[in-house]
């Protein structure tokens, strides 16, 4: 069972348990580096998500998509060790998600103009499970196929033509 099927079974209590608890790490760790910003809480699609907004530019130094990536592993393993389960929590610095998200649609855009233009196939970059799933949905909606490939680090997503069994 993956960790995130293992998500699949956990209840609203429990996931806003894990948020109580990853805003309790969070703050911290902004006081630890002296850095502003108030933490909003919300539970969706079974999920904790928990959001670093205001702080103005010091957040900035937080909302690179590499740094806010390493604090949400940082922020699942403290709450981890905290509730001795796995939390798929997904952290967002002063909407870096939402940027990222609309980065990844440009380049979905991109990779269905090559495969348009003749292309067989486009890979990705390595993501994160997160990212790959934004961008399987996207390349889904656009009526494209998209799989993984690769273990771990190197795992990445591969875009192709809809193959007409789909």
């Amino acid at each position: 069972m993956t960790q995130e099927s293992t998500q699949a079974t956990v209840s609203i209590e429990e996931l806003e348990e894990q948020g109580d608890h990853a805003a309790d790490y969070i703050e911290a760790f902004l006081d630890l580096a002296d850095l502003d910003g108030d933490i909003d809480l919300e539970v969706k699609n079974n999920r904790a998500y928990i959001a670093i907004t205001g702080g103005g530019e010091d957040l900035d130094q937080l909302s690179v998509p590499d740094v806010v990536q390493s604090l949400q592993e940082l922020t699942r393993l403290a709450v981890q060790r905290r509730t001795g389960e796995f939390s798929g929590l997904i952290l967002d610095v002063a909407g870096s998600r939402e940027a990222r998200s609309r980065e990844l649609r440009q380049q979905v855009d991109h990779a269905i103009a090559a495969i348009a233009a003749g292309k067989e196939e486009v890979v990705f970059e390595p993501l994160s499970s997160y990212e790959r799933k934004i961008v399987h949905d996207y390349v889904a909606e656009s009526g494209y196929h998209s799989e993984s490939r690769g273990e771990g680090r190197d795992r990445r997503l591969v875009v192709s033509a809809a193959s007409d069994s789909e």
